[in-house]
């Protein structure tokens, strides 16, 4: 199977990134035929040897972008439920699919960096506990359904979005955890993994997609209705610096990114976002070429 998609991910905290960059990459992802552009969901980072970063509030440039673009998908990569109450998520994607006209796709993950929920005051225990409670609220709010729930976490009383949403939102999970895959799998419509938990291969993006299709089959789901995405690391310049070079596993490259693809997909990968070291509009659009061939 070749890949249907292929999205990028916009800067995060690689630099100090201002609106008017985020605009023209957006529309350089448009023009060079990327199917999705996608934005990290994060608030902080510091303590982890690096000097402490923080990028722009993820939903607020989301929205913004909606607004600018006309053609791709957008979304964040992956919000995390801890961060705002979830009848409020679900409020605040109904908005953005509005603005969006139907492309936006609501990305979730139970959130990792201690050190921003520490900052800003969020509780960092029993994350996958609580995120089954919040994805519960979300869930049945963005299919338009009325809901009251008086959780250990999380209480709502009759809560609804409304106005009526007129486009269907869809849902990926972005997670390895057990009990966030068994919660989610029997619902979402996507499916995403980052390239650190699959080692940047077409081979470990296969044992990760096969587990993902057996805890699918276990909650009762064909996992052919569960589409696949896979983040790709690729490095467009050689003296590049604002991803580390890893370790344990290749990078892929301007000259190869197009096989690489083409093996993820046959992999079972739908969609490939391309998580680029450099990340602006030159890569961007050397990336589109690539990929054109």
């Amino acid at each position: 199977m070749t890949p249907a998609r292929v999205g990028i991910q916009l800067p995060e905290v690689e630099r100090v990134v201002t609106w008017s960059e985020y605009v023209r990459m957006a529309r350089a992802a448009e023009e060079s035929g990327f199917a999705s552009i996608w934005m990290g969901d994060h608030l902080l980072y510091r303590g982890d040897g690096r000097p402490e970063r923080g990028p722009w509030e993820a939903w607020t440039l989301l929205s913004a972008l909606a607004a600018e673009t006309e053609r791709v998908d957008l979304g964040p990569l992956v919000a995390c439920l801890a961060f705002h109450p979830p009848a409020v998520i679900a409020k605040m994607a109904a908005t953005i699919n509005e603005v969006s006209g139907g492309r936006f796709i609501l990305g979730i993950g139970a959130g990792w960096n201690q050190p921003e929920f520490d900052a800003f005051g969020l509780p960092f225990d029993q994350r996958a506990a609580r995120f089954e409670e919040a994805f519960h609220i979300i869930d049945r709010m963005t299919r338009g359904e009325r809901v009251s729930l008086q959780g250990r976490f999380h209480s709502v009383d009759d809560v609804v979005s409304l106005p009526p949403a007129r486009h269907e939102q869809r849902i990926m999970v972005g997670s390895t955890g057990e009990r966030v895959l068994r919660a989610t799998l029997p619902r979402v419509h996507w499916w995403n993994t980052w390239f650190d938990w699959f080692g940047n291969t077409a081979e470990g993006f296969a044992v990760a997609n096969a587990r993902i299709s057996e805890i699918a089959r276990e909650v009762g789901r064909d996992p052919d209705d569960v589409k696949r995405s896979a983040c790709v690391l690729v490095r467009v310049e050689d003296d590049a610096n604002e991803r580390p070079k890893p370790e344990t596993y290749p990078e892929a490259t301007l000259s190869d990114v197009a096989r690489r693809v083409q093996e993820l997909g046959e992999a079972g990968a739908h969609e490939v976002i391309l998580v680029a070291n450099p990340i602006d509009e030159r890569s961007i659009r050397r990336l589109g070429e690539a990929l054109v061939g």
